[in-house]
């Protein structure tokens, strides 16, 4: 295969999503779709398509290939690397107010959609099932560290485990994956009728949820002061995935692995860290600036990234 070959096939895994989420962005613009709808579809995405289609990816994998306790532990300790890394820097360049902003998104990644999105047209099942299970581990390891240091900075709140553990428990998603662990390895085949209206509610979660992304990116904000968004914008899309991937690779991770683990890492950041920087009094205007530079950073950092592991036969 050459090189053009390799480049082509990297765009028709990356260029799907993206174009989904400008396309967002075009309805956005022209009326089509308002923030009503918006916040409508991402509360069906979040509760119900999403971890439906978690639910259904997971019971149909085979366990012993996409369980793999080493690649979770893996992910598990370059985050929390990842996280301190950002924090020490954060803490000699940014100011006090903006330092939890600035970290939130640094390392906490869209990997529920666009993450999960991107693995299922590289990897197909194996992709949705093997980010599945990955996914459970981010949702709870994502929103913890968010938690933490976003209360870290605030002058009037300060950290409730109690709270924290209590929402991550009745996380959709975090249920979602628990349900579906005993179903698949107790073996358990529902019945077919209920297999395919879970396909076409769970189908609805993909273009859904990146209209949704590409809705809610305001180009308006981006065209004013920045402020150290873009440092955050480099952490998340260059600097922690190539590091964190190489380190995969050096660690033995290749293959489907490696190539899904990258997609996770370099995911843009996720909308919900605006939610909880808005929730909590933060830099709510930094926070928006940092997804949307992220999410149109990503057609181009993970489409080049996914086209040199595939170059060099890794991924």
């Amino acid at each position: 295969m050459t090189l053009l070959d390799t480049f082509l096939r990297t765009l028709e895994t990356t260029l799907p999503v993206f174009v989904m989420v400008f396309l967002g962005i075009g309805l956005r613009r022209v009326g089509w779709i308002d923030q009503a709808f918006v916040s409508t579809a991402s509360a069906l995405v979040f509760k119900a398509t999403l971890p439906t289609l978690v639910f259904l990816s997971i019971i149909r994998a085979d366990l012993d290939t996409t369980f793999n306790p080493a690649l979770l532990g893996f992910y598990l300790v370059a985050t929390l690397i990842s996280f301190g890394l950002v924090w020490l820097w954060s803490t000699r360049r940014i100011n006090r107010h903006d330092r939890g902003v600035y970290v939130q998104g640094a390392f906490r990644g869209n990997c529920g959609i666009v993450g999960l999105a991107l693995a299922a047209n590289l990897y197909g099942d194996y992709g949705l099932s093997a980010g599945g299970l990955l996914l459970g581990l981010v949702i709870v390891v994502y929103n913890t560290l968010s938690v933490v240091v976003l209360l870290a900075y605030h002058p009037e709140k300060s950290m409730n485990f109690a709270s924290t553990a209590r929402d991550i428990a009745r996380n959709p998603l975090i249920l979602a994956v628990i349900i579906a662990l005993p179903v698949a390895g107790s073996g358990i085949n529902l019945p077919a009728w209920m297999m395919t209206s879970g396909d076409y509610f769970a189908s609805l979660t993909l273009p859904l949820a990146l209209l949704c992304i590409g809705a809610t990116i305001s180009l308006k904000s981006l065209r004013s002061d920045s402020g150290p968004a873009l440092g955050s914008s480099f952490w998340k899309m260059v600097l922690l995935p190539v590091g964190c991937t190489f380190a995969a690779w050096l660690a033995g991770f290749e293959g489907r692995e490696l190539g899904l683990m990258f997609l996770f890492f370099a995911s843009p950041t996720a909308a919900a860290s605006f939610v909880m920087v808005k929730a909590l009094g933060g830099n709510d205007k930094l926070a928006a600036n940092i997804i949307a530079l992220t999410t149109l950073l990503a057609s181009i950092t993970v489409t080049l990234g996914v086209f040199v592991l595939q170059s060099a036969g890794l991924a």
